[in-house]
């Protein structure tokens, strides 16, 4: 469990080390649709090597990220807030955000390079000027 007496920033930045890796994100997102799997589904999606993948799954329990269920001799994991999907969500909707203003802004740039340098010129005073 995290620190109660953590400043939440902290308690927030530790969260953000959880999913701090595309092998963990890939997981996360293979929970979030399917919402339990097999170790052996996990393994087979995402095509790493059995010591690889669980030292990725101790570190999304040791965040509280997933939670894992034995049946028999298969082990489940689940993602262990259904507010994980949303927050994998909301972090993809602003990758796109993101990645289509850097397109617009590249579009623009390639279409008038000249009126874009003109403008900003326009707005930023001379670096000598003089009171």
């Amino acid at each position: 469990m995290p620190d109660p007496r953590a400043p939440l920033n902290e308690v927030k930045a530790n969260l953000f080390k959880g999913l701090a890796h595309p092998v963990r994100i890939r997981v996360l997102e293979l929970l979030a649709a399917a919402e339990i799997l097999p170790v052996s589904e996990i393994l087979a999606s995402t095509g790493l090597e059995a010591s690889h993948l669980s030292q990725h799954l101790s570190v999304l329990r040791r965040h509280h990220l997933v939670v894992a269920t034995r049946r028999g001799t298969q082990v489940f994991y689940e993602l262990a807030y259904p507010q994980v999907s949303d927050l994998l969500a909301v972090a993809r909707e602003l990758l796109l955000n993101v990645l289509q203003t850097t397109q617009q802004h590249l579009e623009l740039s390639v279409t008038s390079p000249t009126k874009e340098l003109s403008t900003t010129l326009e707005k930023e005073p001379p670096h000598d000027a003089k009171d």
